[in-house]
């Protein structure tokens, strides 16, 4: 029996054998292996229950608990079920009175195998020999306490049949074919975990990302991986068991063979950098080189090189830009809201902040005055819009000391066209600016006045000649040559002129305005060029003569040179000018030929070259000048011209001013009124006529011919809007005792435009004073019905202009119909102006004029003549 016991055990090893084979061949499919495990230890169950030991009738021992106890144990619970489920189906189909117990062994194994399993997974079991004998024995001892449960069998029976070497074989074999399972799930184990290693190893070293090499401590290649080829310096089959020498250039050969062999003796990574030439182009390579542990000789390393090309070329502008930054050039970048980040060097010295004191601050702490917000506007949306701006600029140092530099503003974006920082860069040009400016005062001024010179002065005048043909105005040349200079000169030595020249500079500058130009012409000749002049002929003719003899008599005074005083007048000539007509060649000839006309008629005068404008000019400056004396002097007159009714009584006078010159004899109102305007004699004239009527009509009220005569006179624009005039009347009707209710102050239309609010708040005060008012040449300005209702009126005057054509002009007598109708309905009186004929009288009498004022009725007469006349008829 112990020699079939023997048999059995060794065909279970050589078939547990077989099943190892199997599952080998199925490790990489888990599931259909553990189910072949289970069909594998199941079939060996069934040769092992065919050949069995029969110890009773019914009663078969064999081997089965060694293997599905195995099955459980290596196999795992889907392998047991299915070996025990194969095993119990061929016992039961034995029959037999130990069918039933043969079953539960056949289950008891098995459950005994799962949980030697589960006492194994969690670590309180090994599955060494002792472990596995000790585990076969109390399994087989099992089956015997079972097998005596068989009837007509009793433990004793069986252990006395099987005994002691059933549990030491059955041990032995369990512990054997369990040593033999677990030498081959160790193996499948390891080579499972080879294979996962060999597939981690594959994938990283696919995932390196240039290059990867396996070379020996000889420098010889071994193995190269990339995923692009055209990295290589040659082609793989042409380098592979090459040398390095063989292959690289020999410096580069070299640097590499010797970082080898420093990794390889270290045991630490080495790192090397070169470039090579590759089919890509010339790129630059960083190299990783690590020993690989272990091996014998010859020893290798694993090379990992990655194209830095882009890093390298970064890199490289990296510095370049910090090597930029530092330069002599101002730097300063911001962030998109224009605070500051970061500042060169140059910043600090050009602008005097130091970095820590600007930096998170926004640039506009570098702001001048110089620009207006709306500069600052058209610069940023240049920026916004350009991504640049260049350009000058006027910025402030930290001492407040303004300064220009050139400027370049450049914006930069990120991926999605956000603007992230602005880069400023900046030169201060203050040097440049004075370069400049002395090369412009050497090019277009005088080096010893610092007026303009000759050539500056032309392209002025070019200019002046263009804006006034464009915009309509008038200019004047003005020649100035200083009178015996030379004898002086001379006299004194050039720097004694020269001082002269200097001083006669400086009193031309300062008597012209800032818009005008003053240059030297040479020697001592000085030319003013004046612009803007009015578009009149005659009033721009005068405007410049006077400026000339305000030059002329400041060139006249005293010049103070060393300790002695010298008088050197000048001779000046005037060319006026309108537009392109005139050259500048020959404006300037004909403002030199009237100066030297000017020293021809005995120096110290002034000339224009057109005699008729020169005689004309002088005139109206002689008129002036006689206005200006004409009123300490009392030549101002009142004259009287009746204002009648329609059956020729006077009811009126009207007071016309007069100047009886002592020379000229009675002047012209059309000639002195306007010279009196233009010299802003007015308001003076004013006050002067004012007070001639307000005594005149005092006179009146205590003579019963006059005492019931209105007297109108002409009140000025510049008096009606004087600050004090109400006051000023008052008091001078106090003064002269005047009745006020028998003045009346004619007032024109236009006039009351200038500030319409002022005048009614004016003629209010007034009329409260009980003075009248009229409306002088009614239907010549502006007239509104909307002035006329708001304004204390008494009387309309029309103008003369319409009266001159009656009867002959139906448009005249339907506009005088108009203002008569006009007037009626307000309730005040008319007077036509201008009655020279009776045809004239007796259209304006049939058409309702009441009032009437003319040659036909009464010239204007003085006080005397007007008196004489009988007040009751014109």
């Amino acid at each position: 029996m112990i020699l079939e016991l023997i048999q059995t055990a060794a065909l279970l090893l050589a078939l547990s054998l077989l099943q190892g084979l199997c599952i080998r061949f199925l490790a990489l499919k888990p599931r259909i292996a553990e189910i072949a495990s289970g069909v594998v230890f199941g079939s060996v169950c069934l040769v092992g229950m065919m050949i069995p030991i029969t110890l009773a009738p019914g009663v078969i021992v064999d081997g089965r608990s060694v293997l599905l106890s195995m099955a459980g144990l290596f196999g795992g619970p889907l392998a047991g079920l299915i070996a025990g489920a194969i095993a119990a189906a061929y016992r039961i189909s034995l029959g037999g009175d130990g069918m039933l117990v043969g079953t539960l062994v056949i289950a008891g194994a098995v459950a005994l195998g799962l949980a030697y399993r589960a006492a194994w997974t969690r670590g309180r079991l090994s599955r060494q020999l002792l472990p596995l004998f000790v585990f076969g024995v109390l399994t087989h001892a099992l089956s015997i306490l079972m097998i005596g449960l068989v009837p007509s069998q009793s433990v004793a029976s069986v252990y006395a049949a099987l005994g002691l070497p059933y549990l030491l074989i059955m041990g032995t074999a369990t512990a054997l074919l369990g040593a033999l399972l677990h030498d081959l799930d160790t193996r499948l184990h390891n080579e499972r975990a080879l294979r996962q290693r060999e597939a981690h190893l594959r994938a990283i070293a696919g995932a390196v990302p240039d290059i990867l090499f396996v070379l020996d401590e000889n420098g010889r290649y071994l193995e190269a991986m990339t995923h692009d080829e055209g990295l290589l310096y040659r082609e793989t089959d042409k380098f592979l068991g090459r040398n390095l020498h063989e292959v690289l250039p020999g410096p580069i050969a070299a640097e590499l063979l010797g970082a080898i062999r420093d990794a390889i003796r270290s045991g630490r990574p080495m790192a090397v950098e070169y470039a090579l030439d590759t089919p890509k182009g010339h790129c630059i390579f960083e190299g990783r080189i690590q020993a690989i542990e272990g091996e014998e000789a010859p020893r290798t390393v694993v090379a990992i090189v990655q194209d830095v090309t882009h890093r390298a070329t970064l890199e490289q502008e990296r510095r370049i830009a910090a090597i930029a930054f530092e330069s002599q050039q101002g730097m300063m970048v911001t962030d998109a809201d224009t605070r500051i980040l970061r500042v060169n060097k140059a910043f600090t010295e050009i602008t005097g902040y130091p970095a820590g004191e600007v930096i998170g601050r926004p640039a506009s702490i570098l702001h001048s005055d110089r620009h207006s917000p709306a500069f600052y506007r058209d610069l940023w949306a240049e920026v916004e819009h350009e991504d640049l701006w260049e350009g000058e600029i006027w910025k402030q140092r930290r001492n407040g000391e303004v300064y220009p530099e050139r400027l370049s503003i450049s914006a930069v974006r990120d991926d999605h066209g956000v603007v992230t920082h602005y880069v400023g860069c900046f030169t201060d040009i203050t040097r440049t600016k004075e370069s400049e400016a002395e090369i412009h005062a050497l090019a277009f001024y005088d080096h010893l006045t610092a007026l303009a010179n000759r050539r500056l002065l032309t392209d002025r005048l070019h200019q002046a000649l263009a804006h006034a043909d464009r915009d309509g105005w008038r200019g004047a040349l003005i020649f100035i040559d200083l009178d015996d200079f030379k004898n002086i000169n001379d006299l004194l030595g050039h720097q004694a002129g020269d001082e002269l020249l200097t001083l006669a500079a400086a009193r031309l500058r300062a008597a012209v305005r800032e818009t005008d130009t003053v240059a030297r012409f040479g020697g001592d000749e000085f030319v003013v060029l004046i612009e803007q002049l009015p578009a009149d002929e005659i009033a721009a003719a005068a405007a410049a003569e006077h400026l000339a003899e305000t030059l002329r008599a400041k060139m006249g005074e005293p010049y103070p040179i060393g300790n002695q005083r010298y008088v050197c007048t000048a001779s000046i000539g005037i060319a006026m000018f309108r537009d392109r007509a005139q050259t500048v060649e020959a404006l300037m000839r004909s403002a030199d030929l009237s100066m030297y006309e000017s020293k021809r008629q005995g120096k110290n005068q002034i000339r224009f070259f057109d005699p008729v404008m020169q005689r004309t000019v002088s005139e109206r400056l002689q008129l002036e000048a006689d206005l200006r004396a004409a009123m300490p002097l009392d030549q101002f007159e009142l004259n009287y011209q009746a204002q009648c009714d329609g059956e020729g009584r006077v009811t009126g006078v009207e007071a016309l001013a007069s100047w009886r010159h002592p020379e000229r004899g009675l002047v012209p109102r059309d000639l002195f009124i306007p010279a009196v305007e233009r010299c802003g004699f007015m308001p003076a004239l004013g006050r002067l006529l004012l007070e001639k009527a307000c005594i005149q009509l005092a006179r009146w009220a205590g003579d019963a011919r006059f005492g019931e005569l209105r007297l109108s006179l002409n009140v000025s624009a510049t008096q009606i809007y004087a600050p004090n005039f109400v006051a000023d009347t008052r008091a001078l009707l106090e003064h002269t005792g005047c009745p006020p209710d028998r003045l009346v102050f004619e007032l024109t239309e236009s006039m009351l435009l200038t500030d319409m609010e002022h005048a009614i708040e004016t003629m209010h005060a007034l009329r409260a004073l009980d003075i009248r008012f009229s409306i002088d040449d009614f239907g010549t300005g502006y007239s509104s019905l909307a002035y006329l209702q708001r304004l204390p009126l008494d009387e309309l005057k029309i103008d003369r202009s319409f009266v001159r054509d009656l009867p002959a002009n139906p448009n005249s007598l339907a506009i005088i119909r108009t203002i008569v109708a006009l007037a009626h309905a307000l309730g005040l009186r008319v007077i036509a102006e201008g009655v020279e004929n009776a045809a004239q009288f007796e259209v304006l009498l049939r058409n309702g004029c009441s009032g009437f004022q003319g040659f036909l009725f009464h010239h204007p007469a003085t006080i005397e003549d007007f008196e004489a006349r009988p007040p009751d008829r014109a």
